[in-house]
């Protein structure tokens, strides 16, 4: 066979193995860039009005289930079902996905035990209404030092009131002796924060009158409880005394 041939043979291929190496990479580079685009899209659809439902959402449902806030959207934003602002990005980072997901696995359980919900609820109140607000801020404050702080009076403000609705509704369900009422309860504040943030990402109008109207709510359903609350310690209080009364 000639030399000749051979030569020319593999130098074509080599070309041609150039010429597809290079075609690949532009059409990599090409994906990269519709990719990039189509996030930076997504990113731009949260306008002003979807900012502030998502900062209401963080902090009203963080009152009632802060890591499984934390963990379901950060999932949704890794996954890209959520285009988090900037300064939620970290909730998509894995080791805060690892720490959110096991804490919402103990909090699953430990939140459906009479006793042990409210002492979880007691121990989690100093970390629920500071993280509300936090993350309120991060959704709003990406661009600005003062809707940082708004956000962060939104998200704290709704924590706490999701708070205590929760905790005064524990402890008058506690007063009963069944526990099928807590964990109906607990199943049902499970739901309510997928229900919260599936609405404030998708219809972020309605959401605002929903949140409004609960906040109404709940409100009057902590004044109602505390006075429930208070009756029925005052009445154990005075059965201890007169049981401990001389006869």
């Amino acid at each position: 066979m000639d030399t000749s041939i051979w030569t020319s043979f593999v130098e074509w291929l080599r070309g041609f193995g150039a010429q597809a190496g290079q075609q690949a990479a532009d059409a990599g580079v090409q994906m990269g860039g519709v990719v990039v685009e189509g996030v930076s899209a997504a990113a731009s659809q949260m306008d002003m009005p979807s900012l502030l439902a998502l900062a209401a959402a963080l902090g009203w449902a963080s009152g009632f289930r802060l890591y499984a806030v934390v963990f379901i959207v950060g999932i949704a934003g890794w996954i890209g079902w959520i285009p988090l602002p900037e300064g939620l990005q970290v909730l998509q980072h894995p080791a805060l996905l690892a720490t959110s997901g096991a804490l919402l696995f103990v909090e699953f359980f430990a939140d459906k035990i009479p006793g042990l919900d409210s002492l979880w609820d007691l121990f989690n109140s100093v970390i629920r209404i500071p993280a509300g607000a936090a993350l309120a801020a991060g959704a709003l404050g990406a661009d600005s030092g003062t809707m940082a702080i708004v956000g962060a009076l939104l998200g704290g403000s709704l924590a706490a009131t999701a708070q205590a609705a929760k905790t005064t509704s524990r402890a008058a369900i506690n007063t009963s002796p069944e526990p099928f009422s807590n964990v109906a309860m607990s199943l049902l504040e499970d739901g309510l924060v997928i229900g919260i943030v599936w609405l404030a990402t998708n219809q972020p109008l309605i959401f605002g009158g929903v949140v409004v109207v609960a906040v109404l709510v709940m409100w009057f359903t902590t004044w109602l409880l505390f006075k429930f609350l208070r009756a029925a310690l005052r009445r154990l209080r005075d059965l201890f005394s007169s049981a401990s009364a001389p006869a």
